[in-house]
């Protein structure tokens, strides 16, 4: 585990962002726990979406004087960095020295479905909330029972499983794909509960599933995977995928000339990067989750995560996880830093987010994008649970 504190009252009055008179004024900082990766396969993902969202939060924050508390007063964020390497253990070890040595008021939920199941236990035992922002599963429910202060903003299995099979077999039906789909999968919690969830639901929607084949999680040579899909000859790809292979997969799909007219990757297919790397290429490209660009809510947003961050945003969980930054946020300004009583305002609280109002329903948010799609260079949503502003799907038409 690896400590870094970041931002503290001084650094930011001698930076000029936090007046000299409101200083006088400020109480303690509020610790704020973070545990991600910065090393291992999850840490390219991470580096993406949750620790530049973090540093803009922690920076809008403190560059406004602070967390407005209920008695009028300011207090500033201290933020405490571990790097879990993707290790779960090490996840439980450093949320377990945030609340015991540390002492941190709350901590941020760690990066991806696997690290924050194997972290829930510890946060309850805590009394932490847990906003489960990176974590998608269909155990919503049973979770939620189980952890009185877990929270999932991200979406559930099902629904995201259920929305390429809409897709796809939307494409049959107006005559521009075949039926025929190859499905790989990360083997990891997230990766191998989103196959179980698919092959049933694809079976119903039409679709014949020609290959399926599952990767270890970090598998550096994924080349075998696609030759085999290839070889399948499919008429849609689907890869249940995360960052690192999103991009390996992409690259190969290429190289061996993986011809298809839905190509579908997960997590970091809405990255920056990946349009970055494959250029044109990306260009139709399928992927989960996506964004309304348009929403009025993100104006400036973008703008500041570059000219803060120095990376650009991602289209899809960097601003949800800002969202929940900002429940956490709210929650605390209007209850103080009781974890009981910030976990309770989150339960029944509405709060105002750069994705628009949100509110809990059973510790979980419903309404949430779950496919997008690389169109002009930008990654736009194109189905969801709820959300306006989908665009059209289209069909893509090569490398």
């Amino acid at each position: 585990m690896q400590r870094r504190n970041l931002l503290s009252l001084a650094s930011l009055i001698l930076a000029g962002m936090i007046p000299a008179g409101a200083a006088v004024a400020a109480e303690k900082p509020i610790k704020i726990g973070a545990v991600a990766p910065k090393t291992g396969p999850l840490a390219g993902g991470a580096a993406v979406t949750q620790w530049p969202t973090i540093k803009l939060w922690v920076s809008d924050v403190n560059g406004r004087g602070g967390l407005k508390m209920k008695d009028g007063t300011r207090r500033t964020i201290e933020l405490i960095e571990y790097d879990d390497r993707t290790n779960p253990g090490e996840t439980i070890k450093a949320v377990e020295r945030l609340a015991t040595v540390d002492k941190a008021d709350f901590i941020i939920a760690p990066y991806g479905t696997g690290l924050n199941l194997a972290s829930a236990p510890v946060f309850a035992k805590y009394g932490y909330p847990q906003i489960a922002v990176s974590a998608i599963t269909d155990k919503t429910g049973e979770l939620a029972k189980r952890y009185p202060g877990i929270f999932f903003t991200l979406g559930n299995t099902t629904a995201f499983a259920q929305s390429v099979a809409d897709i796809l077999s939307q494409m049959v039906k107006e005559g521009k794909i075949g039926k025929r789909v190859a499905m790989v999968n990360v083997a990891d919690a997230f990766g191998i509960e989103l196959a179980e969830a698919a092959r049933p639901i694809f079976k119903k929607a039409g679709l014949e599933i020609v290959y399926d084949k599952s990767y270890p999680l970090g598998a550096q040579d994924l080349a075998s995977v696609v030759k085999g899909a290839k070889a399948a000859t499919p008429d849609a790809f689907v890869a249940w995928s995360y960052p690192p292979d999103t991009f390996g997969l992409t690259e190969l799909a290429k190289i061996e000339g993986l011809n298809v007219k839905a190509f579908y990757t997960a997590v970091a297919t809405c990255f920056p990067a990946y349009a970055g790397k494959f250029q044109a290429s990306a260009e139709n490209v399928l992927g989960a989750g996506g964004i309304n660009v348009d929403a009025a809510e993100l104006t400036g947003y973008f703008d500041r995560h570059q000219k803060v961050t120095g990376v650009g945003a991602d289209y899809w969980a960097g601003p949800v996880t800002y969202a929940s930054l900002q429940v956490l946020e709210q929650s605390i300004e209007a209850v103080g830093t009781d974890r009981a009583a910030v976990t309770n305002h989150i339960k029944s609280g509405s709060f105002k987010t750069v994705l628009g109002d949100w509110k809990f329903n059973n510790q979980v948010i419903d309404q949430f994008w779950t496919v997008g799609q690389w169109q002009g260079g930008k990654f736009v949503g194109v189905a969801s649970t709820g959300k306006t502003g989908a665009k059209s799907v289209q069909v893509k038409t090569g490398w």
